[in-house]
């Protein structure tokens, strides 16, 4: 292999001190250009694959790392870069091939056997929880003796009683800002009162904005409970005329997953009319393993806490609909241009507890916008992704104006594309503490245009991102 010429090795370079910046999008840009320089320097597939994981493209950070590995088999840091990607999209198995490799290269390297170990860990799970899996498997309610639970003596907060209150909401708040937790016995209340209202709620609520009303559409909040406290100083706490909707990802990464799940949660009880829940794909099992979520119910309540958040989650709707005019969903759209939102209207969520790797509810919660017309393969390895044609498509076969989706960061807060027709809206701002993104929220009222306002993260105390995650994951973390 002859040495990569001058012009490309400075681009290279550019891309090195963009990346050391945190400035991933110029990075990846100029890696990218090094490539289209010269395409026979594995270590540029390499750099443009570690881009891409920050950017959680690993579907893209994968096909990177496999041409530097085609270039030069013995490359350490291209499996590497590989065994991270496909760890963080939950392919354990073909993971653990390629740490296999990375620790017998390099046995003294602590942090990579770690990852190994991990990861090994993670694939004996996967096994143990598919073997006893049962299909009616009984609720983590049964046996839960509500009435005759004792609240905790160390418990100094208000009391709840059979009904969710405005008082005993600002209570919450006020301790969760002080890092106290609720009495266990009121974690259980809130999570059973939530899953019975959304089971009986629609795959698809649809819902109108009377004149005098608004409905705010927030992203992903991600374990943010700080910055999700700045929506609601900057934009208004929820109300009956002031409508709130979270379109997914309200936990894992962020380490006060538990906080916002349970101010949703409380929300949602009290305005069961006007406060709306969509399912994203954190609210699943799997990434809850992996991404912080069961490791932070159990270190501040416990193991019956997940179990009885995740049966709630797979009760969530997965989608809304506003006015007839916008559907919002938390990922996109879907591989059969035939999909209605009769097809949604009819989807029975309660048979199928998790989106497993392929239909209508795997679309609705994984997939992704692309500049290019149709759909392609999905960077994050994960779902596909579809072109403004496709968009166009779906909303002039639905008389819709547009779709409004999350799931992807946006360093603005929000993005408008394919025309208008695909709004995406995200709201952590300076994402897992790294991204420098601004948070975004849309207010539509009675007239149904689209209002975006933007805001900046805010301090939050000294914890950081993926403090209760798998081990495996906290060390990729800081890759």
């Amino acid at each position: 292999m002859s040495a990569a010429p001058a012009e490309a090795i400075e681009l290279k370079n550019k891309g090195n001190e963009a990346f050391k910046n945190k400035d991933w999008p110029t990075a990846l840009e100029y890696y990218t250009k090094a490539i289209e320089k010269y395409d026979q320097e594995p270590s540029f597939y390499t750099n443009r694959a570690q881009v891409h994981i920050k950017l959680e493209a690993y579907g893209y950070a994968i096909a990177d790392a496999t041409k530097a590995l085609e270039l030069n088999p013995d490359f350490v840091k291209a499996y590497y870069r590989r065994a991270v990607a496909n760890t963080a999209i939950l392919k354990h198995s073909e993971a653990i091939h390629d740490w296999k490799i990375v620790v017998k290269k390099q046995p003294s390297d602590k942090t990579a056997k770690a990852q190994h170990d991990a990861c090994q860990k993670m694939v004996k799970r996967d096994a143990f929880l598919k073997a006893i899996e049962v299909a009616d498997a009984p609720s983590a309610a049964e046996g839960l003796d509500l009435e005759h639970m004792a609240v905790e003596s160390g418990y100094d907060g208000m009391e709840l009683g059979e009904k969710m209150t405005p008082e005993f909401i600002e209570d919450m708040i006020a301790r969760f800002k002080d890092g106290k937790k609720l009495a266990r016995k009121y974690v259980f209340q809130i999570i059973l009162a939530v899953k019975n209202l959304v089971y009986d709620e629609a795959t698809m609520v649809e819902t109108h904005v009377k004149a005098g009303n608004k409905i705010t559409v927030c992203g992903d909040t991600h374990g943010q409970f700080f910055d999700l406290l700045e929506i609601f100083r900057l934009n208004g706490f929820p109300s009956e005329t002031h409508a709130y909707l979270f379109n997914g990802d309200f936990v894992d990464r962020g380490s006060w997953s538990c906080e916002i799940a349970l101010l949703l949660y409380a929300y949602k009880w009290l305005y069961p009319k006007s406060f709306f829940l969509n399912r994203g794909n954190h609210e699943t099992d799997d990434m809850n393993r992996m991404y912080g979520f069961e490791g932070e119910c159990k270190a501040k309540y416990n193991d019956r806490v997940f179990k009885l958040f995740s049966e709630s989650f797979s009760a969530l709707p997965l989608a809304t609909l506003i006015g007839d005019k916008y559907l919002v969903l938390h990922g996109g759209l879907f591989s059969d241009d035939k999909i209605t939102l009769d097809d949604i209207r009819k989807l029975n969520r309660h048979n199928q507890r998790q989106p497993g790797q392929s239909g209508l509810m795997m679309e609705m919660l994984w997939t992704d916008p692309q500049t290019a017309p149709g759909r392609g393969p999905s960077k994050r390895g994960v779902g596909l992704q579809f072109g403004p044609d496709v968009t166009k498509r779906f909303c002039d076969n639905n008389g819709l104006e547009a779709i409004i989706r999350s799931h992807e960061v946006r360093m603005e807060g929000y993005e408008s594309e394919h025309n208008d027709k695909c709004v995406t809206v995200f709201s952590a701002p300076n994402y897992c503490d790294s991204t420098g993104n601004k948070g975004a929220y849309i207010n539509i009222e009675s007239d149904y245009k689209l209002q975006f306002n933007k805001f900046d993260a805010v301090p939050h105390p000294d914890i950081k991102p993926m403090a209760y995650a798998n081990n495996g994951m906290q060390g990729m973390m800081g890759m």
